[in-house]
């Protein structure tokens, strides 16, 4: 380089003559000529390419170390594994060669990652009102005490960047439909379209390009909300870029500060609320203003808000001999007169409900045990198997579903069943609730109990009275002062003993 400088110098502003060059330099004639006309700055120097003991072994050795770097750093190979099993296979070069290669492959898979490999993308711009993002991320907080793992959905608005988290412990349709539900309540309208990755829960098969086979009873709820749902490309999550970035940032600003809650009740309103305070302390970063001055913008472009999609997940079951259907590992009992008949239950984020000939027969609050470790639970309402016990009065003495009575009810059939055939008497006072309201029942045996005559009959006088409105213990009446006594009453029997004999004037009705 700094050869060629001095000849170009000596040549074009000297003017020395190329035979003095060649003198000075002891370059031949020819190589300055060469030089000079090319007017080349910068000589280059062509690398001879020689074939290298390794190229058979490239093609392999690419891939092993495409393998290695998706594992985690303790399991990898080490470059003096590889070199061994390359040698394995034939290879006859030294480790240097290999560790060259291995450091030339990994620069340029950084340089791809880093320039090509993110790829090229084009900012886009949403309207007001025009769309949604959804998606789920899991993160952890400790709810009644023990740390739990939760699903949690982000629902953002495209063009105000308003968001919300609902955390669920499940990402299931009814889990689904309830975080759309809540995100359209807080939003006050719904977008036009709603973009989403191709979640099992809404896709059921991705097709080529973009035809995706969409879930039944997603697409239900999507007509319920009048928006069209759009599915990304798979792995192309920069097509909902605005939602992946509210995971990452939302786990910073709220969700690594939470608190202990009671139960998911009460996180969930407390990430409604930290979530509209983000929008009133967050710039927009496009538009002036906050995302909560640029949402009460839009909410004049949103849709209202039709009344709330029933989001359930039915499914058919069969009850049991025993009055119990299963779910989710957990038994809950259902009324006797649908023993052994098919029934369909329906699944809500946090009931059960179980339908049969048109009607509602029960619901129970949904019991989601995430461990396995635990045993499984099963969920009695006594009520279900009166009509059992009214057959079969000698189970209330150990049934399961009547451990769990109401406290008065326990303490009275502790007293009856002292007796012969109070067993009976008790199925009977129980089977009161089917015909009476239970607190008025259990109001009844109440009073007995602290009257002292825990009795079938006394119950039963109670209960009437009480439902006829009418007093249920003796009132104190103060007599009027004419019926006041003004000479006291004496114990004289004497006059009976005329009753006994006959006397002088004194007649007795035959």
């Amino acid at each position: 380089m700094a050869l060629l400088s001095v000849i170009r110098r000596w040549a074009l502003r000297d003017q020395l003559s190329i035979r003095e060059i060649a003198r000075r330099t002891g370059l031949s004639r020819n190589t300055i000529r060469k030089y000079l006309r090319s007017g080349t700055v910068e000589p280059a120097f062509r690398v001879p390419e020689r074939p290298s003991k390794l190229d058979p072994y490239a093609e392999k050795l690419s891939a092993w170390l495409k393998t290695e770097a998706g594992k985690s750093r303790k399991g990898r190979r080490t470059l003096k594994q590889i070199h061994a099993d390359l040698v394995a296979l034939g290879y006859e070069g030294s480790y240097g060669r290999v560790a060259a290669f291995a450091r030339e492959w990994k620069s340029d898979r950084q340089r791809e990652e880093q320039s090509a490999g993110r790829g090229t993308f084009v900012p886009l711009v949403f309207q007001p009102g025009e769309a949604f993002q959804f998606d789920w991320s899991e993160d952890w907080a400790t709810v009644a005490g023990e740390n739990t793992k939760l699903q949690v959905a982000h629902i953002k608005l495209s063009h105000s960047r308003a968001f919300l988290l609902r955390a669920y412990l499940l990402q299931t349709h009814e889990m689904l439909f309830d975080a759309h539900r809540h995100a359209f309540r807080v939003f006050g309208g719904v977008p036009r379209r709603g973009i989403y990755d191709n979640m099992k829960t809404a896709v059921d098969r991705v097709g080529s390009g973009k035809a995706r086979q969409v879930n039944a009873r997603f697409l239900a709820m999507t007509s319920h909300y009048v928006f069209e749902p759009e599915f990304c490309n798979p792995a192309a999550g920069w097509e909902k870029g605005q939602v992946e970035k509210n995971v990452q940032d939302a786990r910073h600003l709220i969700l690594q500060l939470m608190p202990d809650f009671p139960d998911l009740a009460a996180l969930n309103a407390w990430l409604e609320q930290r979530c509209i305070e983000q929008w009133e302390r967050t710039p927009h970063g496009t538009l002036p203003g906050t995302v909560a001055e640029v949402w009460h913008a839009e909410k004049t472009a949103l849709m209202p808000t039709p009344p709330a999609f029933d989001g359930f997940v039915e499914q058919s079951k069969r009850v049991s001999p025993t009055c119990l259907i299963s779910f989710e590992r957990n038994r809950y009992s259902v009324p006797a007169s649908f023993a052994n008949r098919p029934v369909s239950l329906r699944i809500y984020p946090d009931r059960l409900m179980v339908a049969a000939e048109g009607q509602i027969v029960c619901e129970h609050p949904r019991m989601i045990q995430r461990s396995h470790k635990l045993p499984p639970r099963t969920i009695y309402d006594w009520r279900h198997y009166l009509a059992v016990i009214q057959r079969k009065p000698g189970a209330l003495r150990n049934g399961a579903p009547f451990a769990e009575l109401p406290e008065a009810f326990r303490v009275l059939r502790h007293h009856l069943l002292k007796h012969p055939g109070g067993d009976r008497e008790m199925v009977e006072i129980l089977a009161l609730v089917l015909q009476h309201d239970e607190e008025a029942v259990l109001c009844a045996v109440e009073l007995a109990l602290e009257a002292g005559v825990p009795t079938k009959t006394h119950v039963l006088n109670l209960l009437h009275r009480l439902i006829d409105e009418r007093p249920t213990g003796t009132p104190e009446v103060a007599p009027p002062t004419g019926l006041a006594l003004l000479e006291e009453p004496k114990a004289n029997v004497e006059r009976y003993d005329g009753l006994r004999g006959p006397k002088p004037g004194v007649r007795h009705a035959s």
